[in-house]
């Protein structure tokens, strides 16, 4: 796992706590040239504490943003904001739930067809990581991105955009991968070699709660497994033009509420096969915190040269784990990747690395853990990277 298309043996999830007197301070602040200088100064620490810490793979903990996903659907032609309503939204699906129970007025809607505007939000975040980080470690930078997906799923079939604007939800597909692929030219052509895709929906797939009420759901015309197959080829029509030095990883997010609520439970079972095997991505970013995402079965169906960085240690609990037996999870996972492939654990152990679950602040307000345990997490994911694969970043 040297090259520069693999993950690091310890890495995050992107998104880290933001102190609460920055926060206050930006609620304050209008002058939006300060705003960005009050956002360098911090991300110039959180880089620092990364750093500190071990990390090869670093990010700016997503400073600029509100929430997880940015607004690079915003900045895309075609998107423009509309009510939120019932009526052409999947209300069964835990987000949408969240949704109206947070009494979020508004969500993005297609328009008009869907273009690139050569502008991309994810630049400045690059930009400046890349002007504060010494320059041996640029390649170490990593981006997270929205899924393609993410206002498309909510929404009944043909819901996602206005009548007449698509004949079909394949027309709409190939204009969003369109715009998708220049937003990974214009990163690449920049520098950057590492893009993290957040995709809390594929959660969905694993949950049969949310299956039998897709299946009582007579407006969809897909079952849940052919959805999975369209979105898997969108991503791969995303992907297809990058260059085989760009790292590209997705994290398969179970949901990090601040009250603790979660997308969905159930096992990787059900999309194992799909996904780790038609998916063309370099790294799978997996949650294994808890009983809900399953056992490290599934695995088996990942092939050798893929990757999958276990998210063994909760952002959700100041507890720490005990390492010996996070060693010991990481060992029988590789032994679940070695059957699949017939090959020896020490040879599927080259195939892993370890991480948090997921971000510690999908939202810049999140607050369960402080600062100081944060960093003790962190600093946990290093030492058992450090145990497992010694000498290795």
């Amino acid at each position: 796992m040297s090259s520069r298309a693999s993950p690091g043996r310890a890495e995050h999830m992107g998104s880290l706590l933001r102190p609460a007197e920055f926060l206050d301070t930006l609620k304050k602040e209008t002058d939006s040239k300060v705003r960005e200088e009050l956002e360098n100064r911090e991300i110039d620490i959180i880089v620092k504490d990364q750093l500190n810490l071990g990390f090869r793979i670093v990010n700016d903990g997503e400073y600029r943003r509100t929430l997880f996903w940015g607004s690079f659907f915003e900045s895309l032609s075609g998107f423009e904001e509309a009510p939120l309503l019932e009526s052409n939204h999947r209300t069964y699906l835990p987000k949408v739930t969240a949704l109206l129970e947070y009494h979020i007025p508004t969500t993005l809607v297609c328009t008009s067809k869907i273009g690139h505007k050569g502008n991309s939000p994810h630049l400045q975040e690059f930009l400046y990581l890349k002007s504060i980080v010494p320059a041996d470690r640029i390649g170490d930078i990593k981006i997270t991105i929205p899924p393609p997906h993410w206002y498309h799923l909510r929404y009944k079939h043909g819901q996602a955009y206005r009548d007449g604007v698509y004949a079909s939800e394949e027309e709409y597909f190939q204009d969003l991968a369109a715009a998708y692929r220049t937003e990974l030219q214009i990163l690449y052509d920049a520098g950057l070699r590492r893009v993290q895709l957040d995709d809390p929906d594929l959660s969905y797939f694993c949950s049969s709660d949310v299956i039998e009420a897709w299946d009582l759901d007579k407006t969809n015309k897909q079952s849940t497994s052919e959805l999975l197959a369209s979105y898997i080829q969108l991503y791969n029509d995303c992907l297809k033009d990058v260059k085989a030095d760009m790292h590209i990883g997705i994290h398969v997010c179970r949901g990090n509420f601040t009250d603790s609520r979660y997308w969905s439970a159930g096992g990787y079972d059900a999309i194992a096969s799909q996904l780790f095997r038609d998916l063309n991505v370099n790294t799978f970013y997996l949650e294994f915190d808890t009983a809900r995402a399953g056992g490290f079965e599934p695995l088996k169906s990942l092939l050798l040269n893929k990757n999958v960085v276990l998210g063994v240690v909760s952002t959700k609990s100041p507890q720490l784990e005990d390492i010996d037996e996070l060693k010991e999870r990481v060992h029988r996972a590789a032994e679940f990747i070695a059957k699949g492939n017939n090959v020896s654990p020490e040879q599927a152990l080259q195939r892993l690395g370890v991480s948090p679950q997921c971000g510690f602040a999908s939202n810049s307000n999140e607050n369960r853990l402080t600062k100081h345990n944060m960093l003790d997490k962190l600093n946990l994911v290093r030492e058992l990277a450090n145990s497992i694969w010694p000498g290795e970043a």
